[in-house]
């Protein structure tokens, strides 16, 4: 009835969710990132393995995500960084789209480098800010 993998996916799942009700505004952000960048490795596993069911529903869960991050955007008091960081999302985004319909995965490794540097960025504000 369930395979391995479906009970570690779902064990997987309880851990997130009981990390995520823990986790100030800052963590719940780079556990969004940590899983991005995750679900996109497995989207550029599945594009050089030519299995495109899969690759389809990774690129679709990294587009889910950024989603998320850009809605998390407040515009008014975010200012200029909030609409650069908007901006950053809307790159990805159109880079993982077109990633998956042109199966090119040189755009998903550009798409990795701007989330890495995103993620970059918050862990040194953390630094900073002492999160």
């Amino acid at each position: 009835m369930f395979n391995d993998e479906s009970g570690f996916d779902a064990y997987q799942q309880v851990d997130v969710e009981a990390q995520a009700a823990a986790s100030s505004p800052y963590q719940l952000v780079l556990m969004l990132i940590g899983g991005f960048l995750d679900t996109l490795t497995r989207a550029e596993a599945h594009m050089e393995a030519n299995r495109l069911k899969e690759k389809g529903e990774a690129i679709a869960r990294c587009l889910d995500i950024i989603g998320g991050l850009n809605s998390a955007l407040d515009m008014k008091r975010g200012g200029e960084m909030a609409e650069q960081m908007n901006n950053l999302y809307d790159f990805c985004s159109l880079r993982l789209f077109e990633a998956s319909t042109k199966n090119e995965i040189e755009k998903l490794h550009e798409v990795r480098t701007v989330m890495t540097n995103i993620q970059e960025g918050w862990q040194n504000f953390g630094a900073v800010h002492g999160n």
